[in-house]
Formats: C-alpha cells, sequence, structure tokens
C-alpha cells in the first residue's frame, strides 16, 4: 500500500489522545480466545421436535420468548446454541463445563447481541481474565453460526499450566 499517512508506522499516524491512551496501557487489551460453532438449522429443529422440553435447559425464559416470537423460532434458537457452543470454546472448555442457560444472547432493541453470563459459567470467565465479550450471529435457512472472542484486560495473561490470571498464580 502507498500514499498518504499509510506509509509511516501506525504511531506517526496517530495523535493527541489517542497516543495517550496507548501509552498510559488502556488500550492494552489481552486475547482470552475465539470460539466459533455452526449449527445446522434443520437438524436442531429435528432434535427439538424430538425433545420439546429441551429448550427449557438450554435457553433462559428471555431466550425463549424472543425466539417464539417469530414465525420460525428454530433459526433464533439455533443462533443461541451456537453463540452458546462458541463461549465454552472461547474459554478453551468442553461441553459439560457448565449449563448451557448460564449463558444468555441478550439483544436490546436494534443494539448488536451481547452476552450475560451467570453462575460457573460466569466464575470461569472470571478466572480466565475475560473483561468483555465480542458476539456476532449470523444464519441462513440451513445453517447457523456464532463467532465469539473474549478478552481480557492487560494484566490478565495466565500462565498455562495454572489457568489463572499471572498475578493470582502460586509462588515457588
Amino acid at each position: 500500500m502507498s500514499g498518504g499517512d499509510r506509509d509511516g508506522p501506525l504511531s506517526a499516524t496517530l495523535t493527541g489522545d489517542a497516543v495517550a491512551m496507548i501509552r498510559a496501557g488502556a488500550l492494552s487489551r489481552t486475547l482470552v480466545g475465539v470460539g466459533v460453532d455452526a449449527v445446522d438449522v434443520d437438524r436442531f429443529r429435528r432434535v427439538l421436535a424430538r425433545r420439546p422440553h429441551l429448550s427449557d435447559r438450554l435457553f433462559t425464559e428471555a431466550e425463549r420468548a424472543y425466539a417464539l416470537r417469530a414465525s420460525d423460532p428454530v433459526p433464533r434458537f439455533s443462533t443461541r446454541f451456537a453463540a452458546k457452543e462458541a463461549t465454552m470454546k472461547a474459554l478453551g472448555v468442553g461441553l459439560g463445563a457448565f449449563p448451557f442457560a448460564e449463558v444468555e444472547v441478550v439483544r436490546l432493541d436494534l443494539d448488536a447481541p451481547t452476552m450475560v453470563l451467570r453462575g460457573t459459567a460466569l466464575a470461569r470467565a472470571t478466572g480466565a481474565g475475560v473483561v468483555r465479550w465480542h458476539l456476532s450471529l449470523t444464519h441462513t435457512d440451513r445453517v447457523a453460526m456464532a463467532m465469539v472472542i473474549a478478552e481480557g484486560g492487560p494484566d490478565t495473561r495466565r500462565p498455562p499450566e495454572t489457568g489463572q490470571p499471572a498475578d493470582c498464580a502460586a509462588k515457588p
């Protein structure tokens, strides 16, 4: 790329408050994890038809109410299920690490969806140093997908052997 402000290093293009924030560490973040999941909508439809009460275990009351407002609730259920699995992946844990209903996809008005964690899921996220979630949902008639990014603060790096933030690790 050539021309204009793209020729120099990024720091040369930043001025004023942005530079001060970077120097103060305000923009310094740690990537805790990334999770992606895809759900076959028709397969999920069949699972819910065979086990109608499964949605009570997988989804919060608010998620069920949101999905059931649509003429076909299954795509909404599918994207939320994908988000819950992607959250587990972003935290580096497998199925069963916490109940699915402890991760709730929340959508307020026309804002982008976000997540609220409770119970064991919240404890895992806190222990991993997550301070912010990024969530993207999409679906077609056939596939629902979610991408979750778990962001930590500047001092939430954890040693792999303990799984805890660096400042909480036991000292020998």
